[in-house]
């Protein structure tokens, strides 16, 4: 299995985020986390990807377990977050090779050439990314996430706001990634799941339903 869930519980205080939350997510796989508002995605999101540590349970992502091997878990997953963070006064080319860096990859230019093809920023690659669409930063940002060749994507609520048409491309562009990565996807539509999943795990106010 590329995620392992096994009975994870986070709190916020007395608050309780995730109750006993278990489930897997196979090789392959393009999976959707199905819930309302305020369901607990977000947080198990953060969880899998070693951003916050759980109060109780375990995670394994690509075989290694997110206590004892966080660094093996960050380099194999790529992460979009729901507020897709980026910096507007860079440029394009500039922020992936920035992000290469961080990664500390080889042959920096090549990979970026190739991703920006890969998620169709070509026509837009000479601008700054304040200059974009909500579209295009949408791609910036599965591109910052897929720089590095990840097994494993997750992403929280990808095409939150996003016009129609932007909205079919980055369908499209998910299902097309999804043919050879484990991806995890975030959202409260249901649409969304059936556009681009093989199948959803529903939760509802940190319970698996």
């Amino acid at each position: 299995m590329s995620i392992e869930v096994k009975n994870v519980s986070k709190y916020y205080g007395n608050q309780a985020a995730l109750k006993d939350v278990s489930f897997s997510v196979g090789r392959g796989e393009v999976v959707g986390f199905l819930g309302p508002n305020g369901a607990g995605k977000s947080t198990m999101m953060k969880i899998i990807t070693c951003y916050l540590p759980p109060n109780s349970g375990d995670v394994k992502v690509a075989g290694h377990d997110i206590y004892d091997k966080a660094i093996k878990v960050r380099r194999s997953v790529g992460y979009l977050p729901e507020n897709n963070p980026l910096y507007p006064e860079m440029y394009i080319r500039e922020y992936l090779h920035f992000a290469a860096g961080i990664y500390g990859l080889k042959n920096r230019k090549a990979k970026v050439e190739k991703i920006i093809e890969t998620v169709g920023l070509t026509p837009e690659s000479h601008k700054r990314i304040g200059e974009l669409s909500k579209g295009y930063r949408q791609r910036v940002g599965l591109a910052q996430a897929l720089i590095h060749d990840p097994e494993v994507l997750i992403l929280d609520e990808p095409t939150s706001g996003l016009d129609p048409n932007q909205l079919e491309d980055i369908r499209k562009l998910i299902k097309r990634i999804g043919k050879k990565k484990t991806v995890l996807i975030s959202t409260h539509i249901m649409q969304e799941v059936e556009a681009v999943c093989s199948r959803a795990i529903i939760i509802k106010l940190g319970e698996i339903v």
